[in-house]
This record gives structure tokens, sequence and C-alpha cells, in this order.
């Protein structure tokens, strides 16, 4: 009975129109208002500690940095210089788009935080250059969940502590699937714009250098970011603080194109911009308690696993199930509530742990662009300046697009854990 209130309010609110943060929480209410032995105490618990995170803070600091970058001139100079050597690649600026993607999400490690900076930048000159709004902010959130499939990745690491396997080797694991996830979206997207008008020529050699050394201080950006994180000297949240101090000296003093006096209206807009994405946030994590509570996850799991001993259909089923659960569960919540149940059962099947992680973590993400909930498609929304349900009816080819890929990660082991034998002598 509570998963029927759980689920039936749930899904009512959405079809009257409620905004999903709030269905969540009314949701959980009349949950915990139906099990007896719990109180309301328990929604405010779930709500606060699904916020109060070091790592969101990278999602806040790196949204105001894009809008820094946006405003400052910085992203208009990065967008020149990847039109002028990569604008007439397939997929032309798209394809610019989900590298760019890739990119940040090699910055930032969250998929929130990739669909903010490079949404703010990209958005606005996909639309100029004649892509649908509500496509390019699907696409945008489609690549933004790059962000936990690209090491660094806080997923990867709560995943290695739940599996008790390295962290190494699951970074470099997630390496050759997340890139082959970036390649499926750029072919989608070239395939998508295979009728539409190509771009103006492509500039000469030397113009092309001339794009690029003005843009030189902001190309320098990744380099200080990333070359902080990998260099061992900042975590990944601090980067995003050094990203807005970097962004707005080069946008204030080296462009002078960002006048100190609206920094304080930037600084609101990202506050907002993010809270309505942290609300739902917040608010999923106590309904994932809920749903832990009453052993829905456990129950699903046993279901899917019971039916059959073949190693190949117990995949595609756990794939299944986690596509399903990525859907209304946070992700570093369904890692840490099913890789207890799935791993002794894939592991006794001869699958690797390894292995099995990228898959997990990459059908989670998925989750990230699936309604109903769907952070990023939300994010995207926002950052687009369309409507949420806009968006959804432009994201399913880019989730079979996703789903397609990770069922060929899935079957090919090889892909995963290449680079962990290679560089690890991992043997599994």
């Amino acid at each position: 009975m509570t998963t029927l209130i759980l689920f039936g309010s749930f899904f009512s609110l959405l079809l009257i129109g409620v905004p999903i943060g709030i269905s969540l929480g009314v949701a959980s209410l009349l949950a915990i208002a139906w099990i007896p032995f719990l109180n309301f105490d328990m929604y405010a618990l779930g709500l606060v500690s699904g916020i109060d995170s070091f790592t969101l803070i990278a999602v806040v600091l790196f949204t105001l940095a894009g809008s820094i970058m946006s405003q400052g001139g910085i992203s208009r100079r990065l967008i020149a210089v990847a039109d002028a050597f990569f604008g007439r690649a397939p997929g032309d600026l798209g394809t610019v788009a989900i590298m760019a993607c890739l990119f940040f999400a090699a910055i930032s490690g969250t998929g929130s935080a990739t669909v903010a900076a490079i949404g703010l930048a990209m958005i606005p000159a996909l639309v100029k250059r004649g892509y649908d709004r509500a496509y390019s902010c699907a696409m945008i959130a489609s690549a933004g969940s790059l962000g936990v499939m690209i090491p660094p990745s806080v997923v990867m690491i709560v995943y290695a502590v739940s599996a008790g396997v390295s962290v190494t080797a699951l970074f470099l694991a997630g390496v050759l699937p997340g890139m082959l996830i970036a390649l499926a979206l750029i072919v989608y997207n070239a395939w998508h714009r295979r009728n539409e008008p190509k771009p103006p020529p492509s500039e000469s050699t030397r113009s092309r250098w001339a794009v690029a050394n003005e843009a030189k201080a902001a190309l320098f950006m990744p380099v200080v970011v990333l070359g902080g994180i990998y260099g061992g000297i900042v975590t990944p949240t601090e980067s995003s603080a050094i990203a807005v101090v970097y962004a707005l000296i080069v946008s204030v003093f080296v462009y002078r194109e960002l006048p100190l006096k609206v920094m304080p209206a930037m600084m609101l807009e990202s506050a907002l911009l993010v809270s309505a994405v942290l609300v739902i946030i917040g608010a999923s994590v106590a309904f994932g308690r809920i749903i832990a509570l009453e052993q829905i996850p456990q129950a699903l799991a046993g279901f899917v696993t019971g039916l059959t001993q073949n190693v190949y259909v117990i995949l595609l089923a756990a794939i299944l199930l986690l596509l399903v659960v990525g859907t209304f569960l946070e992700t570093l919540a369904a890692i840490v509530i099913l890789t207890p149940v799935l791993l002794p059962i894939t592991s006794q099947l001869g699958i690797d742990p390894v292995h099995f992680g990228i898959v997990m973590i990459v059908a989670l993400a998925i989750g990230f662009v699936t309604p109903p909930l769907g952070a990023n498609l939300f994010m995207a929304a926002q950052v687009g300046q369309v409507s949420f349900d806009a968006v959804v009816r432009r994201i399913l080819p880019w989730i079979l697009t996703m789903i397609a890929a990770l069922l060929l990660i899935a079957a090919w082991p090889g892909l995963s854990l290449f680079l962990p034998r290679l560089f690890l002598d991992y043997n599994g």
C-alpha cells in the first residue's frame, strides 16, 4: 500500500502540472504519514542531507563560472575557436557542443554542472546557427550525463567503495565507454542534421590561428582547472572556485567585457538557476529513502534475476532495472542501495566487478535525462529558457542512442577493461 501511495500520488501530481520537486516532496510526506513508525522528521533530514554535500558546491560555482564565461567574452571566444577548427565537421556546432561537454565533464565530474556551464554558452550559439531550441537543450542534457561517466567522478568513487574495487581501475575503465557514448551522440546529431544547409566555409589556417591567439587566455582556463585536479593540488569542487576566480579575472581585466557592477545580479541569477535543481535533488533523497525502506529495489532485483541464470539475460535484466531505478532514484543513492544486491549475483556469473560498475554507472546516468525526474533535463530547460515538456518531447532519440551504446559496452567487457589491464595489469 505504501508503494501505491508513494508512486500513485507522485504521478497524479505530475499529471495535473505540479512541479517535480513539490510532487516528490508531497508524495514522500503522504507515504511517511501512512507508515505508522515514521515521523516527518525523516523527510526534513532527507531533504537537508540530500543537499548538504561538498560536491554540490561545484554545481553552484561552475554555474556561476558559466555565467561569467558567457557574459565576459570567454565562451564566445572558445566557441569561435571550436567553430573555426571543427565547424564543418559532421554535425557542425552540435559536434562542438558535445565535445565541449565531454571535455568539461573531466573538469566538473557532475552532470548538472556540465549542463549549466556548457548550456549557458552553447545553446544560444546553437539556436543562432539554426538548431531548434528544445532540440539543443535535449542534446546538451544528454551530453551532460558524461559528467559521471568520465573520470574523475564522485559516482565512480562511491561504487568503488561499495564494491571493494580499485578507484584507479574504475577511473581508467570509464574513459573508453565515456568516449563511446560521446561518439554515439555525435553520430546521431550528424544524422539528424544531414539534410540541413552546411555552414560557411572554414577559415583559412592563418585566420584560424588568429582566432586562437585572440582566445589564448580563454583557452588557458581548462589548463588551470584540469592541471590542478590531475596534479593532485585541488579537488574538483575546489577547482570550481578557481574556475570562477580565473573567469572573473580574464573577463574583467583581460577582455574588459564584464563590469563588476553586474556581478551581484549574476550571482543571484546563478543561485536561482541552481536552487530549483537542488530542491529536486533534496526531495529525491527523501523519496529514495522510502523506496529503500520498502525494499522496492530488492524486490525488483529478486524478480528480474529469478527468471533465468543466463549471464546475458541477467545482465540485460539488471540494465533494465537500473534504467528504471535511475529514473526515480538519485544516482549515489541507487549505487549504495543496488550494488550490494546486484554485485554478488553478477560476480557469481563471472561478470567482472569493474566492468559491471561501468555498466551500472552508465545505465544510471541515462536516468539524468529520463522523465519524469531527469535532473539534467530540468537544468537544460532552465538554462535554455524553454519549458520542461518541450525538452522531454525531444529527448527520446537521445535516450535510445545512449541505450544502444550502453548495450555495446555491456556486451564488450574488453572496452571497459582494456586500459586497466594495460596500465595496472588488472586481472579482475
